[in-house]
């Protein structure tokens, strides 16, 4: 009888509780999904309507996104910089990728001068594939 007894002494805990681990999982979950919408978007833009989507896509190594907010701020993927830097970013990344292509994203209600400005600058740096973001047109074919 002493025998049986010391077996059960002997026995360890098979089972393990998932549930804090379930938790954990969850609040990542939740955490990622909030800020992954933005992640894609680095300034809040008013973009013109109209145009379409791109039919063709590119890799990121042939994109390189200038924002230009209504105030005239510029970005370029994302981080403020002022229009010397842009000039000299964007010549050195053409130089290195000439498939380079520029999105322009202007606010609708900025001063066109401000893209004129970019337009006038990657003609004279040779950057001859360009694109005006929009927001497509939804009610067009």
């Amino acid at each position: 009888m002493r025998r049986f007894s010391q077996k059960n002494s002997l026995v360890t805990l098979t089972e393990i509780n998932v549930t804090p681990l379930l938790d954990l999982v969850f609040v990542l979950l939740i955490i990622f999904v909030i800020t992954t919408p933005l992640l894609e978007q680095s300034i809040q833009l008013n973009l013109p309507t109209g145009g379409r989507d791109d039919a063709k896509k590119l890799t990121k190594e042939d994109i390189r996104t200038v924002e230009v907010t209504a105030r005239g701020d510029y970005r370029l993927t994302g981080q403020p910089i002022n229009f010397s830097q842009l000039e000299m970013e964007l010549t050195q990344a053409h130089r290195a990728n000439p498939n380079l292509v520029v999105y322009i994203r202007a606010d609708e209600n900025g001063a066109y001068k401000h893209v004129a400005r970019i337009l006038d600058m990657c003609q004279r740096s040779d950057i001859t594939r360009l694109s005006l973001r929009t927001q497509p047109d939804r009610h067009s074919n």
